[in-house]
Order: C-alpha cells, then structure tokens, then sequence
C-alpha cells in the first residue's frame, strides 16, 4: 500500500472512531437539557410552592373571575387550580379531585390520573366545570362535568360535586373524539358544548337545561376539521391534527379558536391557534379567505417561536372591558415545560383577532 494510501486509511478509521464520541457529547447535552417530548405518556407535574408566583406551569388553560379573584383551571392531577388577584402572578389552589371519579377508569383502564383540557363556566349560582378522560393517541374518552356553588376554598360552600359522563366516544364506533370540551351559549341563553380533537374533527352538541347531558332529540353539527382520507382505519387520530375549540362572541359574531398541529411535545411542539367567524353558532365558519372551517379553512392568530414554541390550546375572555387570549407555550430554557400566557387580544379593522407575538420572542 503506498504512503498516501495508508493515510487516507488511517485519517478514515479516525473519522469513524470519532462519530461514536460525537454521539455521546449529544447525547450528555440532551440529558443535561431535557425536553419533555412525550408528555402524554410523563406529564409533567408542578412542584409544590408557597406565595404567588408569575412562572406557571400550565396546559390547556381556562379561566373565570370570581368577584376580585380570578381562578385558573389546567391540566393535572385530579385538576390543577390557581388563583390570581392581577392575572400576573398565581398562587396554588385545592386540585379539584382529591380522588379521582372512579367511572373514569372503568372508561380508560390506563388513565394515569392526569385530568385533561377543563373548561369552567358560571350559569344560574352555579359554576360548570367541564373535563376529559383520555389516555392519548385513542378516542377511548370522556367528558365528564362537576359543579361547585362558589371557587373560593375558604367558603364552608366549596364542595366539588361530579356528576359523570356527559358524553362518550370509543373506537370504530365514533369518528370523534370526546376531548376539549367548551361551554357555550347561544343568543337565548341556550346551552351548547364545543368539543373534539383529531378524527373527524370538531363538533357542537345542545344541551339541556341542567347542562349535564345532550338535548334530546340530539342535535349535532361539525364545526372544524382538517384533510382526511376516508381509507386510513378509523382508529387512527391521524392526519387531521386540529383539536381545542373555543368559541367567542363579539359583536354579533361567533368566533372559532382552535389548535392545529402537535401539542405536547416539549421544544418539539408545533401547535399554534388558528379562528374562523360566522353569525350563527353552528357555523358555518369561515376564514379570513371565505373558506369553510369544516372543509379544512382557518385564519392563523399565533404561531411559535424559537423561544416559545407550540402556543395553543387557547381561551379568550373580556375583563373589564379589555380582551385577552389565554394559552399554554413551551419554555425552551426550561426542559420544554408548558407555561402559561395572558395576552392582550386586539381586533383589525375587519374584526379579526390580532395578538402581539412579541412576549414570545
């Protein structure tokens, strides 16, 4: 072999040394920077704190204002509650299950006791505080509704009472998914729940008059969703990644909020919150363009960044006269944990939502 053969060879046999120790370094740096990319099977779980703090863990995040106390609901073990007296700074509530509704294992044998997407509501003296039983990655759930008189732990009224499924879905039988429930009311008062993630997108049903189960006769509209081939098995979520809805009204107008894409997924998340409008609750909704929400349209409001990505799962309330939209985003600089956002919500010109990204920058 000549002398520059040799060395081609012995400059070869140390690159492919070399690649397993580049492997390793990358390896240690994403041990020493976790991300939580598989929040579905780990959710993570806030540690316990005293006082009132501004960094939040959160996911899927609602909100209401009980005299001068606003309360927060998200995602977590049993319901996680904070409450807040600025909207800037929280502190630990009571979780809304001490023990959670043993119906909820019976519909998910693998429920890991981490309660999804609450949705909380006040009609009548009474606040209605829709959940989801789910495992993730299956249309084997529920939504389920408790009531409280009042939020404020102190009152010797407190008392979460859970009143079980308010509707179900389960595989091959149901091209929705029984998630991501969202109370809403029609111009006479009447009550309706938005809901649905994945599959065939999202739905609205009526309900009665004591909002904890479907009207009868049913009545049951599509109101959002994404391309989907009929031949791909009926149990499989995806395509069609759009899920979270959350309507809001404004000037004679029902607005759409929803989430496409990926949640959960720590950095790796590319949620981010799309909307469509229509005069009537039902839909249909339209984008900015005219396209149908149902035949695939949205108008993006938010999308991530570098800092924070996969904003989503969204809210929307007017306090005192100001609009704000309420969301989860994954904070890079700290293991791609879901934290929550409070902001301000604008409207352009021709009555769309406008948020400015900045604080995500």
């Amino acid at each position: 072999m000549s002398l520059r053969l040799q060395r081609l060879a012995i400059l070869a046999l140390a690159g492919l040394l070399a690649l397993p120790l580049a492997a390793s370094a990358q390896d240690v740096a994403q041990q020493a920077r976790p991300n939580n990319d598989d929040m579905m099977e780990r959710p993570p779980v806030a540690a316990p704190r005293q006082g009132y703090w501004a960094d939040v863990l959160a996911h899927d995040p609602a909100m209401i204002r009980q005299g001068d106390t606003w309360y927060l609901f998200v995602t977590g073990p049993g319901i996680t509650v904070y409450s807040s007296r600025d909207l800037e700074t929280w502190k630990a509530e009571p979780q809304v299950f001490a023990q959670i509704p043993a119906w909820a294992y019976t519909v998910v044998p693998d429920f890991n006791g981490h309660v999804w997407a609450p949705d909380i509501s006040f009609h009548d003296g009474t606040f209605y505080l829709y959940y989801s039983i789910s495992s993730g990655g299956k249309n084997t759930s529920a939504i389920g509704v408790a009531t409280n008189a009042t939020l404020d732990a102190s009152d010797p009224a407190y008392r979460w009472q859970d009143h079980g499924i308010v509707l179900r879905s389960v595989p091959h039988r149901d091209m929705w998914n029984a998630i991501d429930g969202n109370l809403v009311e029609d111009e006479e008062g009447g009550a309706w729940l938005a809901f649905g993630s994945f599959w065939g997108g999202l739905k609205l049903v009526r309900l009665g008059p004591d909002r904890l189960r479907p009207a009868e006769p049913q009545q049951w509209h599509t109101l959002a969703k994404r391309p989907r081939s009929i031949l791909v098995d009926d149990a499989e979520p995806e395509p069609g990644a759009i899920e979270a809805p959350f309507v809001f009204r404004r000037d004679g107008w029902y607005y759409l909020f929803v989430s496409f894409d990926h949640c959960c997924r720590g950095a790796k998340s590319d949620y981010r919150i799309m909307v469509g409008r229509s005069r009537q609750l039902a839909g249909p909704y339209l984008d900015r363009d005219g396209q149908r929400m149902d035949q695939g349209g949205a108008t993006e409001v938010l999308r991530g960044t570098a800092r924070w990505p996969g904003p989503g799962h969204n809210s929307a309330y007017t306090f005192d006269g100001k609009d704000y939209l309420v969301f989860h985003a994954y904070d890079v600089e700290d293991g791609g944990l879901p934290k929550l956002k409070v902001l301000p919500m604008g409207w352009d010109a021709d009555g769309w939502p406008t948020v400015d990204p900045t604080p995500l920058h």
